[in-house]
């Protein structure tokens, strides 16, 4: 759709004073100045806030179930909660601050249309999970929160997702929200366990929650003397192996020394690091030494101030892995012969 809709014609003024283009355009100045200074740009270069790239809608395409969207009608919505753009994404900032690319005679425009309380037609998005992604009116939400808007009247078009988006989700964030997408995808486990959820930190690790599925996959299908579904596998690897870590973890309140990392962070570095830690320490776990490994990979905090919390939340993960399979020794067959041999695929 093209933004530049005309403008209803102007009703009767609320504001003695007029509003004049001049000062439309001191304020875009001012807003474009701020878009561009250097404090912001040095801040996003080194990973703090404020994020300035506005997302691409193209990004969210593999976290979709249906690329087909349900009509939602006119509602309004929060202006924090709009995160990117179908085409517009590189005009504007992730606040909306116009960059090189925003038009500034239009936005000088409707900045005087809103200040001479004319009505601006609703914008036009689609709705991901709890964030929004605008169709049409990127202009409009600048101008709306350039002058303290809070919310804006939109056509809304809900697309389901299979992992939730929030509005403090970034680049990285989405390419992490991507694999949890294609993990579901392949396992089925929000449709079999709708409460479960598995949330990394960092980007790369959902391939090896597959591989300990694959594990479970592979000795069901020996137990059981027939082909085991990757979904069945995942749901009995999510019952027996994971849940009894969490459980523990939870127990311990352990997150909370953790800033910024999450139950299934911790789970993987148990599970990575079970059999190397019974071998070396058994029980009781752990010293000090691994302590500070897991220091190192996790906390963001002193030593001090953890020690004894770690030391009660690995040892009980540790019991509860008990039952975690370990992978199949080097001279086994990778499945089993013949037609009690595992699915590949799933």
């Amino acid at each position: 759709m093209d933004e530049r809709e005309e403008l209803e014609e102007p009703q009767e003024p609320r504001f003695t004073a007029a509003y004049s283009a001049l000062e439309a355009a001191k304020k875009y100045g001012r807003l474009q100045a701020q878009s561009h200074s250097l404090i912001r740009i040095l801040l996003q270069r080194f990973g703090q806030k404020p994020e300035l790239e506005l997302l691409a809608f193209d990004q969210v395409r593999r976290l979709l179930r249906s690329p087909l969207g349900i009509e939602r009608g006119m509602q309004i919505i929060p202006i924090a909660n709009i995160v990117g753009s179908v085409g517009r994404y590189r005009d504007f900032d992730r606040a909306f601050l116009p960059l090189s690319g925003a038009d500034e005679q239009r936005w000088r425009e409707l900045d005087v249309a809103m200040n001479e309380m004319r009505t601006l037609p609703p914008i036009d998005v689609y709705k991901v999970g709890d964030v929004y992604f605008v169709r049409d009116g990127n202009h409009r939400v600048s101008v709306a929160k350039a002058n303290g808007l809070t919310h804006i009247d939109a056509y809304v078009t809900e697309i389901k997702t299979r992992v939730p988006l929030t509005p403090d989700i970034d680049a990285d964030g989405l390419i992490i929200k991507e694999e949890y997408a294609q993990f579901l995808e392949e396992t089925g486990l929000d449709e079999s366990l709708p409460g479960a959820l598995l949330e990394f930190s960092v980007p790369g690790h959902y391939e090896l929650l597959l591989e300990h599925i694959q594990v479970r996959r592979y000795y069901m299908g020996l137990e059981q003397q027939q082909d085991v579904s990757l979904p069945e596998a995942a749901v009995s690897w999510y019952d027996t192996v994971y849940r009894p870590i969490v459980e523990a973890i939870r127990a311990t309140d352990i997150l909370k020394e953790f800033p910024g990392r999450t139950e299934t962070d911790l789970y993987l570095w148990v599970a990575y690091h079970r059999e190397r830690l019974w071998a070396r320490y058994g029980l009781p776990l752990p010293e000090r030494e691994v302590l500070e490994q897991l220091a190192r990979e996790f906390s963001e905090r002193g030593m001090a101030k953890f020690t004894r919390s770690v030391r009660r939340a690995v040892k009980a993960a540790l019991e509860a892995a008990g039952e975690t399979p370990a992978p199949p020794p080097q001279d086994m067959p990778a499945s089993p012969p013949g037609p009690a041999a595992a699915e590949e695929g799933g």
